[in-house]
């Protein structure tokens, strides 16, 4: 008799056009060519110098593998606020914690699409500082490098710096000062993030 490893499925959260949970599906299963909306998050870890974490997504990822992008991205589990999952993220890929975590862009969204498969969030970004040293993990992360966020914005902005389609959004509607900026009202934020 051969054991079997039950894999306990990631389940990203659905929502329809007003930023409502309209259910669940398996993360592996939900990117493809008709991605349906879901809720996701990003995060622009900064150190004490004002440096951004810029991170190259893992080469074996099966969405946007090898492109350079913001520190971090993930999906939160039903029923997880945002802050809580972006700390989640934060360690599990980068090994560090995160103090400071700052709402910027609550209604960011976008769609992106590479080699037939297509990104359809809601996205709200976030700004923190790293609480420790950064230790990625390698199934996620492929490298990182510290930038001074004047020059990383710079280069985005005017098209030398290749980023994820994303990013490079993100990145245009981020302020020039993205930690200090005020807080943006979690009321703002898609309706199944509010909770």
């Amino acid at each position: 008799m051969t054991d079997t490893v039950q894999r306990t499925p990631e389940l990203v959260v659905l929502l329809d056009e007003n930023g409502g949970a309209v259910g669940t599906a398996d993360k592996s299963q939900v990117h493809h060519a008709g991605t349906p909306l879901h809720l996701a998050f990003s995060c622009y870890l900064f150190d004490e110098a004002g440096n951004v974490l810029v991170t190259q997504r893992a080469l074996a990822k099966r969405t946007f593998p090898g492109v350079w992008t913001n520190s971090c991205c993930g999906h939160p589990a039903p029923g997880e606020s945002l802050p809580d999952a972006v700390r989640r993220r934060v360690q599990q890929e980068l090994g560090t914690g995160v103090r400071d975590l700052t709402l910027v862009l609550p209604r960011f969204r976008y769609t992106a699409e590479q080699e037939g498969i297509v990104e359809n969030e809601m996205c709200p970004v976030f700004v923190a500082v790293a609480d420790g040293p950064v230790t990625r993990d390698p199934d996620e992360v492929e490298a990182t490098t510290w930038e001074p966020w004047s020059e990383f914005r710079a280069a985005v902005l005017d098209g030398s710096r290749t980023v994820s389609v994303w990013c490079r959004e993100q990145v245009r509607q981020l302020p020039e000062d993205p930690l200090g900026a005020p807080a943006a009202p979690t009321s703002d934020l898609p309706a199944a993030a509010r909770g």
